[in-house]
């Protein structure tokens, strides 16, 4: 026990020293806040990530082939397989990219699939996260100090190496690239969230880090320009910043930290961006009802892995059924994200209730629902004791020549004993994610 809290606390102080941390705007003030790493590991055995690999890559590869097909024939839809308006209402599709086709007609390089384990041990999808998750750098640094401050830690344990992320990454981007020129990493700067991970990335793959500036697109090149404004070809940018801030030519006119022009360099292939532009369309919490349909529609398999019992307010019975059961479900605001617009029914007053059920009313397509699934907690050291939070898992899936899965990944908790609610925006810590190799 003193042991676990000796490796906790170590790991956090160097964490701190390096300067790992999360940042967070509330109430329009920006905050930077250390990310808490907690040292008793989450343990997956092979047999069951050997399952979640399966179920991860074959859900990846049809959002790509979905993403794909929506921005060209539009197959889904002609099929009656989902509905046209829930695509076109989307707040991530672009129209700007129709017929675009990313270079080799790859659209989500890096995609985060959130799970939780249920109680019963199956597990559920509870996100789809298309445009470029975050939080890789975490436990990549984390296990990095434990082996300094512990190293018989792995040495005794057969644990699956996590430190191959940066050559996953660096490959796919070296695909992407296909010898065109450097790749970069496009950061807003450091008032980013992940400022922190853009650095460590860009240092571990031997990226060039870019701030809004650096880039500059002429004769539909994009170029990096250096620190004595020489002038580098850039092939691949793996980017930070949201689809509406990337080109004010094209989209947000008002934007600062974008680059004009680049989406006439993206049309004619010049440059791959990392993730493709339009992804947002199947980050919807709406569309995410619909992924292991596309499972079935565009590889011909059943889907391994299973969502979150779902209802869409579109349909009459699951409106139906949502406005009669509200109080025991929760209720999702499909543009939301980090953990915000998540509402718990059963910790509404039935005012709340009644006005949480007049939104889903007034506009049904902006909500989803799903049944709570109680989730493992897990156990972590608090002070002196172990106490067991909720916690779930992001998968990090890689998509380039081919589609892999990190033999690791983000296992955030809560540190609320009441909350459900992981995200690191909303004062979650995390810990190891050990995946066995026996």
């Amino acid at each position: 026990m003193d042991k676990m809290i000796e490796n906790r606390d170590a790991v956090n102080k160097w964490m701190e020293r390096f300067g790992v941390r999360f940042g967070v705007y509330k109430n329009g003030v920006f905050k930077e806040q250390l990310f808490p790493f907690d040292a008793i590991p989450r343990v997956i055995p092979k047999e069951d990530w050997d399952y979640l690999e399966r179920g991860l890559i074959q859900r990846v590869d049809a959002l790509n082939l979905f993403l794909y097909d929506i921005y060209h024939e539009k197959e889904i839809i002609k099929d009656g397989i989902i509905p046209a308006e829930f695509i076109y209402s989307s707040k991530g599709y672009l129209p700007e990219c129709e017929g675009v086709s990313p270079i080799h007609d790859i659209y989500s390089h890096i995609s985060g699939i959130d799970l939780v384990q249920a109680k019963d041990n199956r597990w559920f999808v509870l996100e789809d996260n298309l445009r470029i998750p975050s939080g890789a750098s975490y436990p990549m640094i984390a296990r990095t100090i434990t082996r300094k401050v512990s190293p018989l830690t792995f040495q005794e344990n057969a644990v699956a190496d996590n430190r191959d992320y940066s050559s996953l990454l660096k490959e796919m981007m070296d695909y992407m690239n296909d010898g065109r020129g450097i790749s970069v990493i496009l950061t807003p700067g450091r008032y980013n969230s992940a400022f922190f991970e853009h650095s460590y990335l860009a240092e571990k793959t031997g990226a060039t880090l870019a701030f809004p500036g650096d880039l500059v697109v002429e004769n539909d090149i994009v170029y990096y320009m250096g620190l004595y404004k020489e002038r580098q070809q850039v092939g691949c940018i793996y980017r930070r910043i949201s689809d509406e801030y990337l080109d004010p030519l094209t989209f947000n006119s008002d934007s600062l930290i974008g680059i004009p022009h680049l989406m006439q360099a993206y049309r004619k292939g010049n440059v791959a961006v990392v993730n493709a532009l339009g992804n947002g369309v199947a980050d919807d919490k709406g569309i995410y009802y619909f992924v292991p349909k596309m499972i079935t529609y565009y590889l011909n398999e059943k889907p391994i892995l299973q969502n979150a019992p779902t209802y869409l307010p579109y349909y009459k019975e699951d409106y139906q059924y949502i406005l009669d059961n509200i109080a025991k479900l929760v209720i999702k605001d499909v543009s939301e994200a980090g953990g915000y617009g998540v509402v718990f029914g059963r910790d509404l007053s039935p005012e709340k209730l009644a006005e949480l059920k007049q939104l889903i009313i007034d506009e049904p397509r902006r909500w989803i629902a799903q049944e709570v699934i109680d989730f493992k907690d897990l156990e972590i050291q608090e002070g002196d004791e172990r106490v067991e939070r909720k916690a779930d898992l992001r998968a990090f899936v890689i998509s380039g020549e081919q589609t892999r899965v990190w033999k690791s990944g983000l296992t955030r908790f809560s540190r609320n004993p009441n909350s459900f609610v992981v995200n690191s925006s909303q004062g979650g810590g995390f810990k190891d994610t050990w995946v066995m190799e026996e």
